[in-house]
């Protein structure tokens, strides 16, 4: 690979990156460090496995057919892009209202901005967003994903690294052997399943990098090769599985012991909650590390999410239509993106609206659209390991024994542990 066509074929990955590091890694991978000190590490790392076969089926097929993955779909079966269509209506806004909510609330710890109401914040970062994609396009969504990744990565990795010397505020060493509550029971399934769902991110997520390498390639006037296309997503990858070791570090350093209430209460005392307690463990200058930090991975997963999910269902419109291969051409989908990604901004105001006067609080808010995707994460990645194994795949492209395997190992996990929640929810097993 040529150092300059590589530089060329950066941008999805990341883009991805900046995606999955919001919710999972802010809110859960911190709360998991709280709570249970290092003992869900095992677990992050083994669904951060378990989905990168799956994740990677969109990069890694556009790379080798030249065709979106949602045209794959539509190709390899009829129900599936309908199926993909209907999920994303439901998932897109609650994903994007939830994700926007957690960077409103974070934005009251910025000095000036205390007393604000954290839904008008949340709006505010909504519209920021939407403007930036309206009027800057794919190019501006590929720069500023590409700040704000590194600036979270470095900035979290300088909070990781100062506690690591600093010390733990507990006993939190212990928690690699036994923690006391254990995570490892039915009661805790609505913590694991929410973790488990947005970490890295949702398996629906794998559209996403096969459509920005299109804008990307158009952007750069290079169309990634397959190897070029898939050390970007390794690199992305990457970049959220270390991150989500940050954070878990984070919160078994400075809050082990005191997890069970930080997602109690309103969505302020929580962001509050959070920047106090870096603060008290690290010393007063950990404020300028940690607020830019969390709201940059909040941030970027806001403007990423609301791209994405009007990116695939103005694509699928195309397709679905017969216009165009809904390839992010300029003309009929980019006119679609726009009127989707007006949409959502306006769908998920609502439902700001509607959580305020309601009284929904930040965890049952964003934990149940986390809870969400991963009961839907048996559909997206059924649909993605068929059409990266079918006959529309040369086969040297098609996935090998190892990655099949795991891909039939990750699909039954995720059939396991849904109908485990369901049972637990609905049905009471285990109260």
């Amino acid at each position: 690979m040529a150092s300059s066509t590589l530089r060329q074929s950066i941008g999805p990955g990341i883009l991805l990156a900046g995606a999955c590091i919001g919710g999972s890694h802010l809110m859960s991978s911190t709360t998991a460090g709280a709570r249970f000190g290092f003992a869900l590490v095992l677990l992050i790392l083994l669904i951060n496995l378990i989905k990168y076969p799956f994740l990677r089926v969109g990069t890694r097929f556009t790379a080798a057919t030249g065709l979106s993955l949602l045209e794959g779909f539509q190709r390899r079966n009829k129900a599936y892009l309908p199926l993909y269509l209907l999920v994303s209506l439901v998932t897109g806004t609650a994903t994007i209202a939830a994700v926007s909510f957690v960077a409103g609330l974070l934005l009251t710890n910025v000095p000036g901005l205390t007393g604000w109401d954290p839904y008008g914040l949340s709006i505010g970062v909504l519209v920021l967003s939407g403007l930036i994609l309206l009027l800057g396009h794919y190019k501006a969504l590929d720069r500023l994903s590409k700040l704000l990744v590194a600036l979270l990565t470095l900035l979290t990795g300088v909070a990781a690294v100062s506690l690591l010397i600093r010390g733990p505020v507990g006993d939190v060493a212990a928690s690699w052997v036994a923690t006391d509550p254990s995570p490892w029971t039915l009661a805790n399934l609505a913590f694991l399943i929410p973790l488990m769902g947005w970490m890295p991110g949702p398996v629906e997520m794998c559209v996403w990098p096969s459509l920005w390498m299109f804008s990307r390639a158009r952007d750069t006037e290079h169309t990634a090769s397959p190897a070029e296309a898939e050390f970007d997503f390794n690199l992305g990858y990457g970049v959220t599985v270390v991150t989500a070791l940050f954070f878990i570090t984070l919160g078994a350093y400075t809050m082990y012991g005191t997890g069970d209430g930080m997602l109690a209460g309103s969505g302020v005392s929580f962001a509050q909650k959070l920047i106090k307690l870096y603060t008290a463990a690290m010393g007063g200058w950990a404020a300028w590390v940690i607020i830019p930090a969390a709201f940059s991975a909040m941030f970027s997963t806001t403007i990423t999410c609301l791209d994405a999910y009007p990116r695939s269902i103005g694509a699928i419109q195309g397709l679905l239509s017969g216009q165009d291969s809904g390839d992010a051409a300029p003309g009929p989908q980019r006119r679609r993106f726009q009127f989707w990604v007006v949409i959502h901004l306006l769908v998920a105001v609502v439902a700001l609206v509607v959580a305020k006067s309601g009284g929904i609080g930040v965890k049952d808010f964003v934990f149940g659209a986390m809870t969400g995707s991963f009961l839907s994460a048996p559909l997206f990645a059924w649909m993605a390991m068929d059409t990266i194994n079918s006959s529309l795949v040369p086969v040297e492209h098609r996935y090998g024994p190892v990655m099949r395997g795991l891909c039939w190992f990750g699909l039954l996990f995720f059939l396991v542990f849904s109908l485990l929640f369901v049972a637990n929810a609905f049905l009471g097993l285990g109260a």
